[in-house]
Formats: structure tokens, C-alpha cells, sequence
């Protein structure tokens, strides 16, 4: 692996770090490689429950390298989807059971943007910016940006984002829904770690398993998502539950509330 991307696993997090600030980490051929190969590691790595992506200081990520792609580089157009490659492996990112939290430390814009739309969700730098500009630069979207940005904060929105190109800041992102929470720059990755940490104490297998139910039901009608979602847990509790170890467990959930509240 090239000093491109950074890995760091501790505590069962993978912290990956997209590390090239002098071009606002923006994906060439060779970034999206080593990117590519570090998401799929961390998904295969037992010693990994949860993986949070995030840039190097300045920006989060700029997007495609323009004059690489615009030099016609088959490494970056060759990620466009065909009719035969599967949906889940239709973004720029690998799939996996593992959550990926975006720790959004800077500006996320066009291809960056559909980088941060590819985590599950984001926690963002009150540094962060965000912005479709695939209609200022003349291109097309081919990460699922058309599918994602509705889903996250409606199609109105996001219709304006991509007609005017204009920046959407931190705290418009948390209002609109696109970001779960907005914290000081230097508390970004500590807050995003202290969730991921959350996300590890609980039971990896039904993390996983959710996971992939709220995939399978996105890709199909509402009515539809709920048969999935009732499928998935006829099969689960099908394999049987111990009663004991429930009731360890909810107590030790009600314990945990009492902290919190």
C-alpha cells in the first residue's frame, strides 16, 4: 500500500485516510486503487468491526482527478457501472457487512460528494462543504449521486444542488439530513471514533445483519421492504434464540439507557 491512503485499526476501527492534501485529495487512478484495496482489507479483517474514511487535512476529497480522467484514464472511467455489475458493487466502494461512517473534515465535492454519499453515514467538521458540480465541470454522475443525494435529503434538494452547483455548508447538511451530527473540526475524528466505539459494542452479527436488510429493502418497493425485513427475521429467530443470554443482554441494555438519559 502507498502512502496514497492510511490505515489505522485500533479497537476494532479502521480509520482510513485518503492522504493526498496537496490536490484536496482528489482520486486519481492510483488513489482509487490503494482506496479500493484498503476498504475491502478492512472489511476482510477479523480484527475489524467498524471503519471510519476521512481526508487529510484540508478537504475530504475534491473528486475525480479532471486532468487524469479528461487524459481518458481506464482505471477511472472503468468504474462506471455496466447493466451486469451488481448493485451492491455499483459505487466507489467495496462491499462489506462493516459500517462506514464519513468523517466529512472538509470540502466533499462532486465525485467526493458521491464518496461521502457511499458511507452509511457522516459526521461532519464544521469545516465541511459539500457540492454537486458535475453540471458546472460538463460531466455526469456514475456513483449513484442521482440515487443517493435524493434519498438522504429529498429530491428538490438535491435537483438544486445539481442545477446550480452551489456549496452546502455543515450546518445547512445537519438541517437537510445529509449529515447525522456537525462537531468542531478538532473533535471530528474523537466523535467519530466514540461512535464507532458504540457500534462495536454491540452484537456484530445482527449489526451485519441489519446492514444488509436495510440494503435489500432499498432496492425494492416499500411494500416489498417490509416482506424482506420480516423474511430476514423469521430466518434469524428461526436459528433459535437462548432466553438467558436475552435477558443478559436487555438488562445490560436498560443499564446503558440509564447512562444516557
Amino acid at each position: 500500500m502507498s502512502e496514497l491512503v492510511l490505515t489505522e485499526v485500533a479497537d476494532q476501527i479502521a480509520t482510513i485516510t485518503l492522504n493526498r492534501p496537496e490536490a484536496r485529495n482528489a482520486l486519481s487512478g492510483a488513489l482509487l486503487q490503494d482506496l479500493v484495496a484498503a476498504v475491502r482489507d478492512a472489511q476482510a479483517d477479523d480484527a475489524v468491526s467498524v471503519i471510519i474514511l476521512t481526508g487529510a487535512d484540508p478537504a475530504f476529497c475534491a473528486g475525480l482527478d479532471l486532468k487524469e480522467l479528461g487524459a481518458g484514464s481506464g482505471t477511472l472511467t472503468g468504474t462506471r457501472p455496466r447493466d451486469d455489475t451488481p448493485i451492491d458493487r455499483r459505487g466507489p466502494l467495496p462491499p462489506g457487512p462493516k459500517p462506514v461512517i464519513g468523517a466529512i473534515n472538509g470540502a466533499a465535492i462532486t465525485g467526493g460528494f458521491e464518496l461521502a454519499l457511499a458511507c452509511d453515514f457522516l459526521i461532519a467538521s464544521d469545516r465541511a462543504r459539500f457540492a454537486d458540480t458535475h453540471a458546472r465541470v460538463g460531466i455526469q454522475p456514475w456513483w449513484g449521486l442521482t440515487v443517493l443525494l435524493p434519498q438522504a435529503i429529498g429530491l428538490r434538494r438535491a435537483r438544486e444542488m445539481s442545477a446550480t452547483g452551489n456549496f452546502c455548508d455543515a450546518q445547512k447538511a445537519l438541517e437537510w439530513g445529509l449529515v447525522n451530527h456537525v462537531v468542531p473540526h478538532d473533535h471530528l475524528l474523537p466523535f467519530a471514533r466514540g461512535i464507532a466505539a458504540d457500534i462495536v459494542s454491540s452484537d456484530q452479527r445482527a449489526v451485519s445483519q441489519i446492514f444488509a436488510t436495510y440494503a435489500a429493502g432499498s432496492r425494492v418497493t416499500v411494500g416489498d421492504a417490509w416482506l424482506v425485513e420480516s423474511d430476514v427475521a423469521a430466518a434469524w429467530q428461526g436459528q433459535g434464540l437462548d432466553p438467558d443470554e436475552i435477558e443478559r443482554r436487555r438488562q445490560g441494555v436498560t443499564d446503558r439507557g440509564r447512562t444516557q438519559l
